[in-house]
């Protein structure tokens, strides 16, 4: 479903807001047109295909990244997929109950747990992945292979800056202190 407003009406909006507030402004419309462009697609994939085969956006990046890399300690898949813990705890259950993921034991640290595509899994994702992708060509339907891949290329710069300096930045922008945990966003009842 297209948004009621434009991205250019949103771009200048934000310029008549902006006025002389003095701000980067080609680096800033590159950092929100990267939360438009994953809104976008996230949105257009879970309405289409991951509906189609009953998945979240998040239960598939987590059967991908367990595909792709094969069995891996829940920590890891949790990093890798970009979620909690405790989130990835509720998704495996799900995927399990669907038989599509298996939850066993680290063999040598009984702390662990080890996540792996079932063989029904495995068949699942060679079945889906071929759809998605397809989505993933409409969704990008509007650039060439090579501007694909200089968008792909420019990308993986910015995930680069932020995984290589991220840290230090978010040091130095706290003065040396250790971030504060993140809320839920309810203020607690004074």
């Amino acid at each position: 479903m297209p948004s009621q407003r434009s991205i250019s009406e949103a771009e200048k909006l934000a310029e008549a807001k902006l006025g002389g507030i003095p701000v980067r402004r080609e680096q800033m419309a590159a950092v929100a047109n990267i939360y438009r462009a994953a809104s976008a697609v996230r949105q257009h994939l879970e309405n289409s295909v991951l509906r189609s085969a009953d998945l979240t956006w998040t239960a598939f990046v987590v059967l991908w990244v367990v595909w792709v890399w094969g069995e891996s300690e829940t920590r890891h898949v949790a990093e890798e997929s970009g979620v909690s813990k405790g989130t990835l705890t509720g998704v495996v259950r799900t995927l399990e109950s669907r038989g599509l993921l298996r939850r066993t034991g680290h063999p040598t640290d009984g702390r662990l747990v080890l996540l792996a595509l079932t063989p029904q899994g495995e068949e699942f994702m060679r079945r889906v992945f071929p759809a998605f992708n397809e989505e993933e060509a409409f969704v990008t339907g509007r650039l060439s292979d090579q501007e694909c891949r200089d968008l792909a290329d420019g990308l993986r710069r910015v995930v680069l800056q932020v995984e290589e300096e991220g840290e230090d930045r978010r040091t130095a922008l706290l003065n040396g202190e250790k971030p504060t945990p993140r809320r839920s966003g309810r203020r607690a009842k004074g």
